[in-house]
């Protein structure tokens, strides 16, 4: 839990604190979860950027010495004082250039220290005891510092240090841990590739995070080393990105959520309308309020909402059995049998969320505004669909600018009722975990020309199976015209594809059938850079992680009775009468 806490905090230090708007320098006015994944991208960096340069900054300062204060007070006197006789005056020992992981053998400089190389200004003195912290080190000493219970907290890392003196110098590594109070759990070696450096040395350790940190400066201060590098371990870094790992842990995600659009962008349709703004501000609070395992509220919506509604569904009733695939079809009659569908009133998203999980096991979570694209996605991976709960406004009853309860009642429940497409749904969720930015913005842009812009073969002819086609008629009709290019539905090239946000897509991807696009997206996804495979337990609601050889069998010995029973089930039914 405590691995867990810590992740959540160090992907909270690097995330968007701003609104998607204008005013906050979102390039778009139409929003779009590729736009929102090339944005998050940008403000993630330059705020990653900041931060890590606050805390090196702090780091030379004396702030880390106070962090680490109490770990050097639990020291005996006498250890301490051999330790620092080994160790050359840090003022006399050159700056630190490199710092080299033992898997490779590419030099990584740091942007403080890409900072110093440039001249400074005249009469500015050189800094000194730049420590040149890594991320992981800066993320280990804001942990440290939360309190003397964190500080304490045993610390599961590895150490990769380049020896100057050849093997001989390890001796004093293991005698500094030692004296750190430390655990020694794994250590190897090989001859470095590097020019002038004898070994390359990796050792797995596990000790308190402010003794972790003591021993990392105390080896820095040693001319022995060339380098030295910690990959610290159990969700410390950042660099790959914490995600939620049971249906309950997607309430720790609406920090990323947009409020309040209308009140940030002037081309909003409702921006002078306050009586509508504060309509939307009411509803996104019952959203943001909104825990797992709570019932979804109930949104009593106005007449002004439900004539809105009216005029979409009416729209989107003469269309359906003509342009939209088969499966939207037959989903959409089930819904009005159930009398879910009616023109009268708006659906609850309870007794659509009861209808889907019937149906494919999807549920609802109420949503007070467009996600993220990194916790969109996520939300999918545990078959919950996030879900605005509020109407767009009366002046523009067939396009808003950001999705409402109509585009996903209209557009996304009908085929979330349908398993094959629920199926690729959350495969697109699951492919997200874990993934790097630049693989979300691929995700997003793969999502918006398939679950919200895709089109599918039917019978020798194109029909409609995307959200943001099936409830908008004027691009509905445009994309199946002859006034836009059709693709073939390929995950490689749809996911670099430039789109339009501001008017029709010139280019629409073809899928052969659900099926077709599975295997493809599947074959695609298999040469992304995550290291690790992950499966969604239905029956936990929770996904694990695939990466050991113990989960690797039970998973094994359960699909083994589950064919068992396949097998048993084709021998009955081919038994004779």
């Amino acid at each position: 839990m405590m691995a867990v806490a810590a992740a959540q905090k160090n992907r909270e230090m690097f995330a968007i604190k701003k609104s998607y708007s204008i005013e906050n320098g979102y390039p778009s006015r139409r929003r779009s979860l590729v736009d929102d994944a090339r944005f998050e991208t940008l403000v993630v960096k330059q705020t990653k950027q900041t931060v890590l340069e606050e805390a090196r900054n702090k780091a030379n300062d004396v702030s880390l010495e106070e962090c680490i204060q109490q770990a050097q007070e639990h020291i005996p006197s006498e250890q301490n004082v051999e330790l620092q006789d080994e160790q050359p005056n840090l003022e006399n020992l050159p700056m630190e250039n490199e710092y080299v992981g033992v898997e490779e053998d590419v030099e990584i400089e740091s942007s403080a220290e890409a900072e110093q190389s440039q001249e400074l200004p005249e009469g500015e003195p050189k800094p000194k005891n730049d420590y040149g912290l890594t991320e992981e080190e800066i993320l280990l000493a804001n942990s440290a510092c939360e309190s003397p219970e964190a500080e304490a907290a045993m610390q599961s890392a590895a150490l990769v240090v380049r020896l100057k003196e050849g093997i001989s110098s390890l001796g004093r590594i293991l005698k500094a841990i030692e004296t750190f109070h430390g655990s020694v759990q794994h250590v190897e070696s090989r001859q470095s590739r590097v020019e002038g450096v004898g070994h390359d040395v990796l050792i797995k350790l596990d000790m308190t995070r402010g003794n972790l940190l003591q021993l990392i400066r105390s080896l820095r201060q040693s001319g022995s080393f060339s380098s030295m590098n910690l990959l610290a371990e159990n969700n410390i870094s950042v660099k790959a990105p914490w995600f939620p790992k049971h249906a309950s842990e997607l309430d720790n995600c609406n920090h990323l959520m947009t409020k309040y659009e209308p009140d940030l962008d002037m081309n909003h349709p409702g921006f002078a309308d306050k009586v509508y703004r504060q309509r939307r501000k009411e509803i996104a609070e019952i959203a943001f309020a909104y825990k797992y395992g709570d019932p979804i509220p109930y949104i009593p919506y106005t007449d002004v909402e439900v004539k809105t509604w009216r005029s979409v569904f009416k729209t989107v009733q003469d269309l359906a059995p003509k342009h939209a695939c088969a499966e939207y079809r037959a989903a959409f009659q089930n819904l009005q049998d159930e009398q879910i569908f009616v023109e009268n009133r708006l659906p609850q998203l309870q007794e659509m969320s009861d209808f889907l999980r019937k149906n494919t096991g999807f549920s609802l979570r109420p949503a007070a505004g467009l996600l993220t694209a990194r916790d969109f996605l996520a939300s999918l991976a545990f078959r919950i669909f996030q879900s605005t709960q509020y109407v767009r406004h009366v002046n523009s009853p067939y396009h808003t600018p950001e999705p409402d309860s109509i585009h996903e009642l209209l557009g996304h429940m009908p085929l979330l009722a349908d398993p094959s497409f629920a199926q690729f749904s959350q495969e697109i969720g699951l492919a997200s975990l874990g993934a790097s930015d630049e693989e979300i913005e691929k995700l997003s842009t793969v999502y918006w020309f398939t679950v919200e812009f895709g089109l599918c073969k039917e019978h020798g002819q194109i029909k409609a199976y995307g959200a943001g086609l099936l409830s908008s008629y004027g691009e509905l009709l445009h994309a199946i015209s002859d006034k836009c290019e059709h693709r073939a539905f390929e995950p490689a090239s749809t996911a670099v594809q430039p789109y339009q946000d501001q008017e029709y897509q010139p280019i629409y991807y073809v899928a052969e059938s659900f099926e077709d696009a599975k295997d493809k997206f599947r074959r695609w996804v298999s040469s992304m850079s995550r290291p690790f495979e992950v499966r969604f337990n239905p029956h936990t609601e929770r996904v694990e992680v695939l990466d050991s050889v113990e989960k690797l069998d039970t998973l094994v010995h359960q699909m083994n009775t589950e064919i068992l029973h396949l097998t048993n089930a084709i021998q009955k039914l081919r038994r004779p009468f």
